[in-house]
């Protein structure tokens, strides 16, 4: 390509970029027109993607994570075709395919939702890291590079430490990334708040880095090309970039380099837009637009990429001609269907911890879901993922033959790389930790609900019942916190998120099986420490009902004075009280599990009726907030939960001083009654 095409395809990035912003009367040009240069040279000569399906699996991805660079995005995007100039001039608009900061949408080439700094390149991680696993098992003709772009906020951001972290010690040589240095953020320029050598902290950590004027088209090809060669580290490129380039005032003069771009279009910034889009050599009056040789480039490069992504099915078909068994397997990993798997077959142990219940499913799918990534945040042998790790082996730099992730104490960056692997396909990624742990994941499972992946999340030491590890340990609003996505819909109009809490080690198979069956949305697993008791004839069958969410562990006829609620480890203490309240007092009971309300709200009104028994008085018991069931148990009557952090002591005294005995629901529910 001629320099003059180059320069004219940037600058027509730049204008399309800030004519968005200028329009929609919000948004954040500067980056945007510093990164041009950049981005127009890695999608039209490096980037590998299908013209004609955005979504074929060996393609090449581009992660974003500065998701206010989406002017940037959607206007390269639009040179390679699958954005329209409506569509750009619609920006920000409500029903527009360009919303303000990109949301998941592989038809047109956008890999990840990105907002939130730092997670978007997180993703690209993980991404890395999917594809490292899917070639060690399919072969090397189906690798491909994964790029991502950070802006000074990605660096700065605290996730940034486990992400560069984890991909220098895995050697993930196929990852790049460009980081847009500009000097500037949004309230000021980064001076004011660092002053840390970030090339050699990326070394220090096992990256290749190289520092590059981020403007020059020269310096990014060989930069890129230096980059694709690197055998053993993941590769840092440092782009020193200009924001707002290109931006002048109405006399002429640059307006480059100011803070006031990053965040407001370029008239109210104190640029003059018109002037701006003449310099770069478009109409002020029509600004939206490709130039007629920048389109019949990207024609040429469209037409280049089809070739060669031609040779490369042709390649894979020669393959799976050879090997018809494991094409076979990788279609099905691909196929976003759950896998088959037997679980009646699993034999639990009786009144076992869920967690422990947890391992031994888990240990089932080791070498049988052979698609499945483990990870934990080194805590494999208390949260029980190690009861898949002890049946393979950890990820290691050159060695992805294993299907375990130590990720390290790093629970949102654990949690953000499953978001890539999920973002990539052809893997279920399964991350644990403790339940009060999940605070630090809650932003990626956030985006995980959003973008709608079927990631898992274990999460175990669920309650007050951590015992001696105090308060800073003992999760008490934590399961209020993550019930509130099961009440949050997605853009489909579905429960954004599966949120279970097993009562006993039967529950916790089917648990599993609504986990490993969803492939709509996150599914959240609670799980116990500490042993609890089964549920009174409990079996794979009888639990099978908690599919719907809640169900009838026990119920008295013919009628029945008070319904007892609950979920996880209090069930079986409301079958202890309510041994007690038909002893002593003739009480008929019904007792119900609710391991999801979310769940349990999609079923009939019938059957919610049917377990719930409006106009019956009833009592729940939670470790958690009583908000946890006030919704189940309404006015009907009352919920006993805790308002208070807990303390250090063994969990059985911690259950006799907070009430959670069999004794003490008989007490409330009398008292109730009364």
């Amino acid at each position: 390509m001629s320099k003059d095409i180059s320069m004219k395809a940037a600058d027509n990035i730049r204008i399309l970029s800030a004519a968005m912003v200028e329009k929609a009367k919000s948004g954040h040009p500067g980056g945007a027109m510093g990164g041009a240069d950049y981005i127009h040279i890695l999608f039209s000569e490096f980037l590998n993607y299908d013209p004609n399906d955005r979504s074929w699996a060996n393609r090449d991805r581009f992660f974003l994570d500065p998701g206010h660079m989406s002017p940037m995005l959607y206007s390269i995007l639009a040179l390679t075709g699958t954005f329209n100039m409506e569509d750009l001039s619609n920006f920000r608009q409500w029903s527009s395919c360009t919303p303000g900061h990109p949301e998941k949408d592989l038809d047109r080439g956008v890999e990840n939702t990105s907002g939130p700094l730092g997670q978007g390149h997180t993703m690209a991680v993980g991404a890395a890291i999917t594809e490292r696993f899917l070639s060690a098992r399919f072969g090397e003709w189906m690798t491909h590079k994964i790029y991502t772009f950070i802006s000074d906020g990605g660096v700065q951001e605290e996730i940034s430490q486990g992400a560069g972290r984890i991909a220098g010690y895995l050697g993930l040589n196929n990852l790049i990334m460009f980081y847009d240095s500009n000097d500037i953020q949004l309230s000021t320029e980064t001076s004011a708040v660092t002053i840390e050598d970030t090339a050699k902290k990326y070394e220090a950590w096992g990256w290749a880095v190289k520092t590059i004027d981020g403007q020059n088209h020269d310096e990014i090809r060989a930069a890129l090309k230096e980059a694709n060669a690197e055998k053993e580290k993941p590769f840092l490129i440092i782009g020193k970039t200009i924001m707002g380039k290109g931006a002048v005032k109405t006399d002429g003069s640059t307006f480059e380099r100011q803070v006031s771009t990053h965040g407001q279009p370029l008239g109210a910034a104190g640029a003059d837009f018109g002037a701006t889009v003449k310099k770069l050599g478009g109409d002020p009056e029509n600004p939206f637009v490709i130039f007629p040789e920048v389109a019949e480039y990207y024609a040429k490069v469209n037409a280049e990429k089809a070739a060669f992504v031609a040779e490369r099915k042709s390649e894979q078909s020669i393959w799976e001609a050879k090997h018809p068994e494991q094409a076979a397997k990788l279609k099905t990993f691909f196929s976003n269907q759950a896998p088959n798997f037997d679980f009646s077959a699993i034999v639990q142990k009786a009144n076992n911890a869920s967690r422990a219940s947890s391992a031994t499913v888990l240990g089932e799918f080791a070498g049988k879901v052979e698609n499945m990534i483990v990870m934990s945040a080194d805590l494999a042998n208390s949260d029980k993922t190690d009861g898949f790790l002890k049946k393979t082996t950890a990820f290691a730099k050159g060695d992805f033959s294993g299907s375990f992730f130590q990720a390290g104490v790093s629970e949102l960056t654990m949690a953000a790389i499953a978001n890539g692997m999920a973002l990539h396909g052809g893997v279920i990624p399964v991350c644990g930790t403790f339940f009060v742990f999940s605070d630090y994941m809650k932003p990626a499972v956030r985006l995980a609900a959003l973008m709608e992946l079927p990631v898992k999340y274990v999460w175990t030491h669920d309650a007050f019942r951590v015992g001696e590890d105090g308060p800073t340990h003992q999760p008490v609003e934590q399961e209020a916190q993550i019930r509130l996505m099961e009440k949050l819909k997605n853009h489909k109009g579905e429960n954004s998120m599966l949120v279970i809490r097993p009562a006993d080690a039967e529950e916790t198979t089917v648990a599993w099986q609504m986990a490993l069956e969803n492939v709509k949305t996150p599914t959240a697993l609670i799980l116990s420490r500490q042993n609890i008791t089964n549920l009174p004839g409990s079996t794979y069958e009888q639990a099978l009902q908690s599919m719907k969410g809640a169900y009838i562990v026990e119920k008295d006829t013919p009628k029945v004075d008070v319904v007892l609620v609950a979920n996880g480890s209090e069930v079986s203490t409301l079958v202890e009280g309510a041994k007690l309240l038909r002893e002593k007092k003739g009480l008929k009971v019904q007792i119900i599990s609710v391991p999801s309300e979310g769940l349990f709200r999609n079923q009939p009104k019938a059957y919610q009726d049917e377990v719930l028994l409006p106009g019956t008085p009833k009592f729940g018991l939670t470790a958690g907030l009583p908000v946890n069931l006030e919704g189940l148990v309404g006015a009907d009557g009352i919920v006993a939960g805790l308002d208070h952090f807990g303390y250090s002591a063994p969990y059985d005294v911690l259950d006799q001083q907070f009430g959670f005995t069999g004794e003490a629901v008989f007490d409330k529910v009398v008292a109730m009654l009364k």
